[in-house]
């Protein structure tokens, strides 16, 4: 569960702490690191070796990215592109991804976490083992406004490769051949500890163009929480004696699109209607109708209904602009706060404009603290995607103990990025549109 080493105690007092109290809250012999200026600027497309990732897949895809540490937020991945095979030169997707706010909210009222912007998420990067980047590189970082000086230097960030599965199968008309790929992902992530829980930060890129993005919680559960005594905690240990207070991480991502090099993007929603079927026909019918969204949107998940982000400039071999689908996961809204009740927010690009909850981008007076109040009728020319995906967190015993990582998480899928498959075999590339078989 979710109160953690610095405990309920520190609720409220919490940001106040002193760094001596902070470093004995969270004691491991190896602690956050020292690093980079707040103000350091952005890392450049053309980023120094250090700060730089490119990898091949096996598939002949290559990504490539650069990265650096934030002080609130932890990684951020600036400058991020993807180079199927076949593609001349490498087509930009991100100018910049990170994560835009954790907030835990308890079920029983009693406290509250921004764990970004209140609570040291930066500060708690952990050291990785050898054994938890398999076949990777553990890069070291420095982190700003280190917990423990004495200890400058993090080897915290694993870039390694994974497999995934099937990337497709097809065994077409004949018995004789049988088309098959495994699929590879290049995976980013760190691990960072808040109190008891232990964040892990994952970023899959995967080599048909996919990124997806995760937030795996897990750790421990409190042995200080377990005081549920108003009906909403879940019995944990034998019998019904102690309770473990149950409640919400809503994690939010903040998306930065620079697709073919320009960041003024457009945002279309999409939204299908499935009605019955009419005299003469054998199944119901469906239509798919485009909305253009110009202005700033707090946008809802329902059946049917998606969106893409559509590049300005560029187009594929086939003549259709390039895009990338939002593919939400799993999600359980939370409704207790109004930045907690949509699930995608579209804002016109705002310096200031930095964290869902909590934000501590020196915005103007009035401007408001959450990314609700940024949604106020701006002409979208440079759109910032920020995505909220929630999780009730109601404790069983399997949870203790380490606590299994429960993640939630999206994707982000390539609309027309290519004209074909990029994984598409030599033999098959011929077969794009409408082709008949060879005789």
């Amino acid at each position: 569960m979710r109160v953690n080493r610095i405990s309920r105690a520190r609720t409220r007092a919490a940001v106040g702490l002193s760094v001596a109290a902070l470093v004995a809250g969270a004691t491991t012999g190896t602690g956050p690191a020292v690093a980079q200026p707040r103000t350091a600027a952005p890392a450049a497309a053309e980023c120094s070796a250090a700060y730089r990732i490119e990898q091949k897949l096996a598939g002949g895809t290559t990504w490539r990215m650069c990265w650096r540490y934030d002080s609130k937020a932890g990684l951020v991945l600036d400058d991020v592109s993807y180079q199927p095979k076949g593609e001349t030169k490498p087509i930009k997707v991100l100018n910049s991804a990170r994560l835009g706010q954790i907030h835990v909210p308890y079920d029983d009222g009693s406290v509250e976490y921004d764990d970004l912007t209140g609570f040291g998420f930066a500060q708690g990067l952990m050291n990785l083992a050898p054994g938890e980047c398999p076949g990777g590189t553990i890069k070291t970082v420095k982190v700003p406004d280190a917990w423990d000086p004495r200890h400058p230097d993090v080897k915290g960030l694993c870039t390694t490769t994974r497999t995934r599965g099937h990337a497709y199968r097809m065994q077409g008309d004949s018995a004789t051949k049988v088309y098959q790929a495994q699929g590879k992902d290049l995976l980013v992530y760190t691990v960072n500890q808040v109190g008891w829980y232990e964040y892990i930060s994952e970023w899959r890129f995967q080599d048909d163009g996919t990124i997806t993005m995760n937030v795996g919680a897990t750790g421990s559960l409190s042995y200080e929480d377990y005081d549920a005594g108003d009906g909403r905690g879940w019995p944990i240990g034998k019998g019904a004696k102690a309770y473990a207070t149950s409640h919400s991480h809503n994690v939010f991502w903040r998306l930065d699109f620079g697709l073919d090099g320009s960041s003024k993007t457009k945002i279309e929603q999409y939204d299908s209607t499935v009605t019955a079927p009419a005299r003469g026909q054998e199944a119901p019918t469906a239509k798919t109708t485009r909305t253009k969204v110009t202005k700033e949107l707090a946008g809802d998940h329902k059946t049917y209904r998606w969106w893409r982000v559509v590049s300005a400039t560029g187009k594929n071999k086939d003549g259709h602009a390039r895009s990338y689908e939002i593919v939400p996961g799993a999600t359980t809204r939370y409704p207790g706060r109004s930045y907690t009740r949509h699930d995608v927010y579209f804002t016109q690009y705002n310096k200031c404009e930095q964290f869902a909850s909590n934000n501590t981008g020196n915005c103007p007076a009035g401007a408001g603290k959450s990314v609700d109040k940024w949604v106020n009728g701006q002409t979208l020319t440079h759109p910032v995607v920020w995505m909220n995906v929630g999780f009730h967190h109601i404790a069983r015993d399997e949870d203790q103990q380490p606590m299994p990582v429960h993640w939630q998480g999206f994707s982000l899928a390539p609309r027309d990025v290519t004209a074909m498959n990029p994984l598409t075999p030599d033999q098959l590339s011929w077969q794009n549109g409408h082709w008949q078989p060879r005789s």
